[in-house]
C-alpha cells in the first residue's frame, strides 16, 4: 500500500512539474499569435549608444548585460546586418546597445558621456516611412529564445512571399514585449559606420581588379582613383533596389560570395509602394493588414551554398 502511495505521489508531483513547465512556455509567447505587418514604424527616430559586434550572434548577450547595466531603464537595441545562415559566424556584424533618446527630445550630455566613459558611440537612426515588423510578448528570458524561432522565420516568410527590400533587421525591447523592424526605406541611415567601413575595405579588391587596364598594364579609367564608399545609402525603395530576404536572405538564389549582408542577398525587391495596401494607419499611411506566416523550426533557415552544392 505504501509503494502505490509513493509511486502516486510521485507522479503526481511530475504531472504538475510539467503542467508548471507548460504554463510557463505558455506565459513566455509559446502560443503567442506572431503577425507580421508592413506599416509605419513602431518608434520614431532614435538616438543610440551601441557597441559593433563582428563575429556569431550568439556571442552578444554580455553587450546586452552591459548596457543594462549602465542604464536600466533605458531600452535596449539591437540591429543585426547579415544572414548568419549564409555569411560564416565569425564574419556576422550587428550592433548593440541602449536607445538615449526618442523623436525630438535629445539625450542629456551626461548620459552620453557615461555610455562614451565605458567604449559605446553615439548613433542616431531615422524614423522610416514604412517598415515590416511584428512583436512579440517579453515576459521571460525565455520569450528572447522562443522570439528568434518564431518570428525570424515568420519575418523571412513575409518578405520573401513579397519580395520586399527590408533591411536590416532591429530588435527593440520595450516593456513586455519585444518589436522587431525592418526598414522599408533609409535603409542606408540604419548601417553603423563600422559596417560601412567593412564594406568598403571588402569592395576594395574587387574594384580594383574590375579597372580597366591598357596593354602596359596601367589603369585606363576615366579617373586616376576608385571609390571606395560603396556601403549602403540612404535611400527610397525601389523596384531595383537589392532586397535582403528574398532580401531578406536570398536562400533561393545561388551566389558564390562568401558575405551576405540583408542588403545584398537575394534579387530585386520590390518597393511599398506595390504592396497590395488593405487600410490605413492611425497617422494616414498605407498599411498592411496583419497575418500570420509560416514557422519555421530555426531562426533562419540553412540553405547550401554554391561551394557546398558543388561538393555534392
Amino acid at each position: 500500500m505504501s509503494d502505490l502511495l509513493l509511486l502516486g505521489l510521485i507522479g503526481a508531483l511530475t504531472l504538475l512539474l510539467l503542467l508548471t513547465l507548460l504554463a510557463f512556455a505558455g506565459y513566455s509567447g509559446l502560443l503567442a499569435e506572431v503577425a507580421v505587418s508592413a506599416g509605419s514604424p513602431p518608434i520614431r527616430n532614435i538616438t543610440v549608444a551601441y557597441k559593433f559586434h563582428k563575429g556569431s550572434y550568439g556571442e552578444t548577450g554580455h553587450l546586452f548585460t552591459e548596457s543594462c547595466s549602465i542604464s536600466p531603464k533605458l531600452r535596449s537595441v539591437a540591429v543585426y546586418y547579415d544572414n548568419p545562415h549564409m555569411v560564416y559566424p565569425e564574419k556576422c556584424r550587428c550592433a548593440v546597445g541602449s536607445i538615449l533618446s526618442e523623436g525630438e527630445e535629445s539625450p542629456s550630455p551626461e548620459l552620453i558621456h557615461l555610455y562614451q566613459k565605458f567604449g559605446f558611440k553615439v548613433f542616431s537612426f531615422p524614423a522610416p516611412s514604412h517598415v515590416v515588423t511584428a512583436t512579440f510578448p517579453y515576459t521571460t528570458p525565455l520569450s528572447i529564445w522562443l522570439a528568434t524561432r518564431r518570428v525570424h522565420p515568420a519575418l523571412d516568410a513575409y518578405i520573401k512571399e513579397r519580395k520586399l527590400c527590408a533591411h536590416p533587421r532591429l530588435e527593440i525591447y520595450q516593456q513586455d514585449q519585444i518589436h522587431f523592424m525592418c526598414p522599408l526605406a533609409r535603409q542606408g541611415d540604419f548601417y553603423v559606420p563600422e559596417v560601412k567601413e567593412t564594406e568598403r575595405k571588402s569592395r576594395a579588391p574587387v574594384e580594383a581588379s574590375d579597372a580597366p587596364m591598357d596593354g602596359t598594364g596601367a589603369d585606363t579609367s576615366d579617373t586616376s582613383s576608385v571609390s571606395l564608399e560603396v556601403g549602403p545609402g540612404s535611400r527610397e525603395p525601389s523596384a531595383t533596389t537589392l532586397s535582403p530576404g528574398a532580401s531578406s536572405h536570398g536562400w533561393d538564389d545561388a551566389d558564390t560570395r562568401s558575405e551576405h549582408s540583408y542588403s545584398e542577398s537575394g534579387a530585386s525587391g520590390s518597393s511599398f509602394e506595390e504592396l497590395d495596401l488593405e487600410g490605413e494607419s492611425p497617422l494616414g499611411e498605407p498599411r498592411l493588414g496583419p497575418e500570420a506566416e509560416p514557422l519555421g523550426a530555426n531562426k533562419w533557415p540553412r540553405e547550401l551554398s554554391t561551394l557546398e552544392k558543388g561538393e555534392e
